[in-house]
């Protein structure tokens, strides 16, 4: 009673931190229990807490005992299986040296230990409440398709694009690259100059369909711990389903007037995109671990303004269905904390 009484008389503060390519996100919302009372997004040039960011953070943080950090994990060592049974994980990943977690019963989401302890020592000074995985940040993002009949969706962030495979909310197969990582920009140029590109034969993507098992047999699902060994990690609870959504042509970008006009910058980074998203499609189709079926449509979390060359090679080159839907990350971090917190 006395905790609860004393809770309303203060206003709770979520912090939310993206770290991008060189730069860092900060967007901070003041919420009472029914209403959003005020926000403020910053960047900052740094990728780790300069005074600058601290002192924005701590003029917030300092008005309220209910302060909240939320971080997304950009670590690269990280990725979703699609089990939650113990004896099963180790088919796809040795996970000895992570941190997991079992997500609706259904899929695991993991990351290194060593990359959760870092993030934790670098916000020591503010704390760390939550390490939200961008797994989880796409699914809640696109929660009203992921129910549905089977895609891939995908989450563009300025240094890395997470992609996934769901069906009726069932991960079935998930990674994340790193897009930096990727390729030889010169190389990509002289690609693109030539425009000789058919990476639908150089990926080996000429399957046999009839070779792609369209059976779901995952059996009976286990709890697995939450990440025990992280203070402040608490377990992420079941969200809510969101309303009805609108039709697809309604809900998505699919003009290229909607989408960013392309420099020679953005042609390169959208190549060494669509280049990552082909071979790990080219991976879900020929790796047998995966239960593979056939992908038509494609949903893209833009956080960053990907250009209508992306767009442009996934239909041509990999006819596929593709649907934009903008983002700002850090707000969709912060609706995740809300939905932990219960807000």
């Amino acid at each position: 009673m006395l905790k609860n009484l004393f809770e309303a008389l203060y206003n709770k503060v979520i912090v939310n931190i993206v770290l991008k390519r060189s730069s860092c996100d900060v967007y901070i919302e003041l919420c009472s229990k029914k209403a959003l009372l005020h926000s403020e997004k910053k960047t900052f040039e740094t990728l780790s807490l300069n005074a600058d960011m601290l002192e924005f953070i701590s003029s917030y943080t300092k008005e309220s005992p209910y302060s909240y950090i939320a971080i997304l994990d950009i670590s690269a060592d990280q990725g979703a299986i699609p089990t939650c049974t113990k004896k099963k994980l180790i088919h796809y990943k040795d996970l000895d040296s992570c941190e997991y977690k079992c997500f609706n019963d259904k899929w695991t989401y993991f990351t290194l230990k060593h990359d959760l302890y870092e993030i934790e020592k670098v916000y020591k000074e503010i704390g760390v409440d939550f390490i939200f995985s961008p797994f989880l940040l796409l699914y809640n993002f696109f929660e009203d398709k992921v129910k549905s009949h089977i895609a891939l969706y995908i989450l563009v962030h300025d240094n890395f694009i997470s992609l996934s495979v769901f069906e009726n909310s069932q991960l079935m197969f998930a990674e994340h690259l790193d897009v930096e990582a990727s390729g030889d920009d010169e190389l990509i140029s002289q690609i693109i100059e030539d425009d000789n590109i058919n990476l639908g034969e150089s990926i080996g993507l000429d399957l046999d369909l009839d070779d792609v098992d369209v059976t779901d047999d995952m059996g009976d699902l286990d709890d697995l711990d939450d990440f025990g060994d992280i203070e402040d990690l608490d377990s992420l609870e079941e969200i809510d389903e969101f309303s009805e959504s609108q039709d697809v042509e309604e809900e998505f970008f699919e003009s290229d007037d909607q989408v960013v006009e392309s420099s020679d910058e953005d042609i390169n980074e959208d190549y060494q995109r669509f280049s990552l998203i082909q071979t790990s499609l080219g991976n879900y189709y020929n790796d047998r671990h995966f239960e593979s079926q056939f992908i038509e449509n494609i949903y893209i979390a833009d956080g960053v303004g990907v250009s209508t060359d992306l767009k442009r090679y996934l239909e041509e080159e990999m006819f596929l269905n593709v649907y934009i839907r903008h983002l700002d990350i850090s707000m969709e971090l912060c609706s995740l904390a809300k939905e932990e917190l219960g807000l």
